[in-house]
């Protein structure tokens, strides 16, 4: 089973004029995030405005990003969904079209006991084939569920191919928790990207970053240096990403990274779903004035 590691991104999710999935943007998107070196890529996210799309468009997404992709990155698709039904049916989709693994948020709005979330990853774990992994998606602040590290091993123990968690809250004693599971091999990815070097240098696989669509390279460099097992290098990278970071997430992010990523010329619009909008005219200058500052290059390289 592929794991996710190093710089995994959330791909945003293009649309045309008519507020259509723009197809062609996509996939220059998961070409871009290829070319600069992303080990792995997870569409229809919270960052792909997942809660937001239909069934089909989510479908397709996770089509064309496996397709383009060619094995040339790993890719989990995220499948959890407003229902159970929709999770099942995507996930099963996600595994039909050859995607390495799926992440599964948990269900949102009804506030849930342990015994229901664990019941909804069983139910989800048998509706695929059983070499199929799943990652666990916790973002408490978002689904009003949480995934705590007792009932994360519950989970693990009755789903053999729950193999990790992405945890989006920022709680890093938790992280570091879920690291003990399984006897250390749980794989464990951190939402938050101040997080990101601190939860390697900790014993963890990475991080899902929806800044990294738009500034992949500082990213990767900080993935580079833990590789090469140089913490004070990747301590400063840090440093400069999360500066960035404050520029990209202050507010409206997701409208950000299409913002920026129009200006690099990667997606052809920086439309959103309604009732998400794109990001005011004065504040998208503002923001890219403000990474012009910090010798951001907001121009496709040469």
């Amino acid at each position: 089973m592929k794991k996710l590691h190093g710089v995994t991104v959330p791909l945003v999710t293009p649309f045309d004029k008519e507020g259509r999935l723009d197809e062609d943007s996509l996939k220059r998107l998961t070409e871009y995030l290829i070319e600069k070196g992303i080990q792995c890529l997870y569409p229809a996210g919270t960052t792909g405005e997942m809660m937001y799309l239909t069934v089909e468009e989510r479908k397709r997404i996770a089509e064309i990003v496996v397709k383009t992709s060619g094995g040339r990155a790993v890719v989990y698709v995220q499948t959890g969904a407003w229902n159970l039904e929709d999770t099942i049916t995507l996930s099963r989709h996600a595994a039909q079209i050859g995607a390495d693994g799926i992440g599964v948020v948990t269900p949102v709005f009804f506030k849930l006991t342990e015994e229901e979330l664990l019941g909804f990853y069983k139910l989800v774990s048998e509706s695929v084939p059983k070499d199929l992994p799943i990652y666990l998606y916790g973002i408490p602040q978002c689904a009003v569920n949480d995934i705590t590290p007792t009932l994360a091993e519950k989970i693990a123990k009755e789903c053999p191919n729950v193999i990790g968690i992405k945890y989006s809250y920022n709680d890093m004693s938790r992280i570091q928790k879920f690291m003990t599971l399984k006897d250390g091999t749980f794989s464990v990815l951190c939402g938050p990207d101040d997080l990101f070097a601190v939860t390697c240098l900790a014993g963890g696989d990475g991080t899902v970053s929806g800044n990294a669509n738009v500034i992949p390279e500082h990213y990767e460099a900080i993935w580079k240096a833990l590789q090469e097992k140089k913490p004070e290098e990747a301590k400063r990278l840090q440093q400069r990403t999360n500066v960035l970071n404050e520029v990209l997430s202050c507010s409206q992010n997701i409208a950000r990274y299409k913002a920026a990523l129009k200006n690099r010329g990667i997606i052809s619009g920086d439309g959103m779903r309604a009732p998400l909008q794109p990001l005011a005219a004065d504040a998208r200058e503002k923001m890219l004035a403000m990474l012009e500052k910090l010798n951001y290059t907001t121009v496709p390289n040469k």
